[in-house]
């Protein structure tokens, strides 16, 4: 028997489209993937010698269970720097990955029946993860004309009595899309817990990402290092959380986790002091890249209303080739033999678009957008045929 917790959980479409590419490219076909979130780029240089001076210096056991205190000092400070905030290391857990700690989180926060506010469209696993600990999601709409702005307003609307947090997420996943400081100011105002994913701080080409911290304290923040330092493969995350939420995340990391990788911590403390002109060409890269799709996806008709500034995606609006955004992702696989995501993935007002990374090289762009042309010139009257 399976239990009805597990049950519940919706796939990763992502990760279905991604493992058909594979599928495909196992029998020989050339696919340019564009489905997946992941940097192309190498660790830098500094966390691959870090990992290996932890390795041959036998720094290979557990550590403390709410990470390394110099790690946890390094982000304290990465935080001041960055956004004139002061944090304790006290008030950091570092795990392994933003995904699991953020499982951890929402096991602190919630009892059966709980309700966590998130915007739709929002990154596809919240939900689960949510439903996983108890909890129900609420979801508040947010508009491609209006940037896809999480309004204050529309989010008091739906606080009621269970509600336990808000998460917002900022720059966005699938978006792209930052929240104005207004709006970040206005939830953090409505009086309950904020939730703000951070991860993809860094990696912003117009503006500034601001953090939660900067406008309260009663606000838990998810971040790591997968994305601005390319590190996804080390697995390593953390949160900076209220005082009075440690001791039970404590807890949950000890039972669950028990610590994170000590190498990976290593290689994570290199990142923060020694990174940064890493981080700004990596930045540089994908703003090109982010140029080049949008050009792009506007000769073929695809340009998003609202552009981009944030992380590494765009979010078109294709319902005008099929509303049915599971079913165009698939057709382009297999026709096109491009990897991109359904819209349908995150959320009910996803339904229609197709989510595209530019996390890849120029030349694979270039390619995509090519035979993403060519299809659609394929398709007659310009849609896909029922």
């Amino acid at each position: 028997m399976i239990s009805r917790r597990a049950q519940q959980i919706s796939p990763f479409l992502a990760m279905d489209v991604l493992e058909r590419a594979r599928q495909l490219e196992e029998s020989g076909t050339h696919i340019v993937h564009l489905e997946v979130g992941e940097p192309d780029f190498d660790v830098p240089d500094c966390v691959k010698e870090a990992i290996t001076r932890a390795v041959m210096a036998g720094n290979t056991h557990y550590t403390h269970s709410l990470g390394e205190l110099r790690l946890r000092e390094a982000i304290c400070r990465y935080y001041k720097d960055s956004y004139q905030v002061s944090i304790s290391p006290e008030q950091v857990v570092v795990s392994s990955g933003t995904s699991p700690i953020m499982m951890l989180l929402f096991a602190t926060l919630l009892e059966d029946g709980d309700e966590v506010i998130l915007s739709d469209p929002r990154y596809a696993c919240y939900p689960n993860m949510v439903r996983f600990a108890g909890g129900e999601p609420v979801d508040v709409p947010v508009y491609e004309e209006d940037g896809f702005q999480m309004h204050p307003q529309a989010v008091s609307e739906r606080i009621t009595a269970r509600t336990q947090a808000i998460v917002i997420n900022s720059p966005s996943n699938p978006t792209g899309t930052l929240l104005t400081p207004e709006n970040m100011r206005g939830i953090a105002d409505l009086g309950i817990t904020v939730v703000s994913d951070e991860i993809y701080h860094g990696l912003v080409y117009g503006g500034r990402a601001h953090s939660i911290l900067e406008y309260t304290d009663d606000a838990v923040v998810i971040d790591g290092f997968s994305k601005r330092y390319a590190m996804t493969g080390l697995r390593l995350g953390y949160l900076i959380a209220p005082r009075r939420y440690v001791r039970a995340l404590q807890k949950l990391q000890q039972n669950f986790v028990i610590s994170a990788s000590s190498v990976a911590q290593a290689g994570a403390l290199a990142a923060l002091e020694q990174a940064g002109p890493d981080v700004q060409r990596m930045a540089r890269q994908y703003d090109a890249r982010r140029r080049l799709m949008l050009d792009g996806l506007g000769r073929l008709g695809l340009s998003p209303a609202s552009e981009p500034t944030g992380a590494f995606y765009v979010f078109v609006n294709a319902r005008h080739i099929c509303a049915d955004s599971y079913r165009l992702a698939y057709d382009i696989l297999e026709q096109a033999r491009v990897g991109v995501t359904p819209g349908a993935d995150f959320g009910s007002r996803g339904e229609g678009y197709l989510r595209l990374s530019y996390a890849s090289s120029t030349s694979n762009i270039e390619e995509a957008l090519a035979r993403l042309e060519a299809y659609l010139a394929g398709l007659p009257d310009g849609r896909l045929a029922a």
